[in-house]
């Protein structure tokens, strides 16, 4: 080797060994910058969707961009019935979706879509998490659960009015899973249809109408095509939602972006509950914009229903009691919901959180 390449090869070892060496240039801390992909069915206009959106924006900037998220609406990178397979498999970190998607794979979270006839989806919300941090069914052990949230209770919208009983006979309404049980004690005929398709088999005369909150009105536009809503609010069911995380991606990020994560999670659990609750308002003017008429069940009319659906509680019960779940052990999942709903009431009251 010559004198002058000892010279230069010198320093340049010099300053690499110091690269190693220096603190943050090799450290998991300099490393640790995390990607996160987040799906939603949603449409991106959809406030569910823009609040998800302004999730992954906010735990950016908490983090310092440390953490980097790619936001996937309208069902771009996992269709509803296929996000919890997609954040299983890791196409997705995180998602967004309903149990109703996959019956029977989140069976002790489909006791809280009976129709209990929530009082409003804050309260509904409410429920939903106290009722998965009391019993933490293991059905979500899996998973890193974000936060649960709900829709209002279902009402039924249809292209023909249905002012009793005997009117739901002969028709199909949208209706997934547990809710389809509903559907079908008051005498219709539920159709599992994606929410995403629902619009296009209402206009088509494929089914008749669809079982969901007010809000669906404007959301996914149920207002242009069918006319009559019926208020089933002391009966409606209520989704449960979830925002979940695949359980390998969160334990692969170190503690102080978890410990970010976490309190975000917190945060949007309580914005989700007022969102829902708040949605319901535009969604129900938009509906008598339209023309849409509210057709509301005189008292005996009501008990009729309450009692039609009442079958619908006690089968679920023998159903889970079949798969192995001790009878006492559910009928303490009902008794926990219906001890905790006066309380929330009360607390909506005191924050006087309005609902339609």
């Amino acid at each position: 080797m010559t004198k002058k390449t000892l010279l230069i090869s010198l320093p340049l070892a010099f300053i690499i060994s110091l690269a190693l060496t220096l603190p943050g240039l090799n450290s998991p801390a300099f490393s640790a910058d995390v990607n996160l992909k987040i799906a939603n069915y949603f449409p991106p206009p959809a406030m569910q969707s823009k609040l998800l959106e302004e999730f992954g924006m906010e735990l950016q900037a908490r983090t310092d961009g440390r953490i980097k998220v790619q936001y996937f609406a309208g069902g771009s990178l996992l269709k509803a019935p296929a996000t919890i397979k997609g954040i299983d498999s890791g196409i997705a970190d995180i998602g967004l979706s309903h149990i109703e998607y996959t019956r029977g794979r989140f069976p002790v979270m489909e006791s809280l879509e009976m129709p209990l006839g929530y009082a409003s989806a804050w309260v509904a919300n409410q429920v939903m998490n106290d009722f998965y941090n009391k019993f933490r069914p293991k059905e979500f052990d899996d998973y890193k659960v974000l936060w649960f949230h709900a829709c209002a209770p279902s009402v039924v919208i249809t292209k023909k009015p249905v002012r009793k009983l005997e009117d739901m006979k002969g028709l199909t309404l949208r209706a997934p899973g547990r809710f389809g049980d509903v559907i079908n004690a008051l005498g219709g005929t539920p159709a599992p249809t994606p929410i995403m398709e629902t619009y296009d088999a209402i206009a088509k005369g494929v089914i008749d109408g669809v079982f969901t909150p007010y809000e669906t009105l404007k959301t996914f536009k149920f207002a242009e095509i069918a006319k009559y809503v019926t208020d089933t609010t002391f009966i409606g069911p209520s989704y449960p939602f979830y925002v979940v995380m695949n359980k390998k991606s969160y334990q692969k990020m170190p503690a102080e972006l978890k410990d970010i994560l976490d309190e975000l999670a917190g945060e949007y659990k309580e914005r989700y509950a007022l969102m829902w609750n708040g949605i319901e308002f535009p969604g129900k003017a938009f509906g008598q914009e339209l023309g849409v008429e509210y057709i509301s069940l005189s008292p005996e009319e009501a008990a009729r229903w309450e009692k039609a659906v009442q079958p619908v509680v006690e089968n679920y019960i023998q159903d889970m009691v079949s798969k192995g779940y001790k009878e006492p052990e559910v009928r303490g999942w009902f008794k926990y919901i219906k001890e905790r709903t006066p309380e929330l009431v009360s607390k909506q009251k005191f924050y006087q959180i309005k609902f339609p």
